[in-house]
């Protein structure tokens, strides 16, 4: 009877575990603040070019290494992403007047 109980329990357990777990979705898009960057310097708009890169890689997320399919839309994502973020950087570093804006770095459609 024990044995039953013992099995009953495990099997209710396993039950309330999730078969596969999906991943938090990634955010449609990323705030990139930058107003404490000297954008005029090599040295901040290299400050920058990371931020913006670490946002492209949060806004499109990621694949499981068996997914080759969804690896390479994720690094076309990525492309295409950076692409659209870097002339919004660009613009920005160009304009003295918005300086200090965020750039918003969304995923490229």
């Amino acid at each position: 009877m024990k044995m039953m109980l013992t099995l009953a329990a495990l099997a209710a357990a396993a039950s309330a575990l999730p078969v596969h777990a999906e991943p938090a979705p990634a955010p449609r898009s990323v705030t990139v603040v930058h107003s404490d960057l000297d954008l005029g310097s090599a040295r901040g708009a290299h400050r920058l070019e990371r931020r913006i890169w670490q946002a492209v890689v949060a806004v499109c997320g990621s694949a499981p290494d068996y997914d080759l399919e969804g690896k390479n839309d994720v690094q076309q994502c990525r492309r295409d992403t950076m692409r659209q973020a870097s002339a919004d950087a660009e613009r920005v570093i160009a304009s003295a007047a918005t300086r200090g804006e965020p750039i918003q770095v969304t995923l490229a459609k």
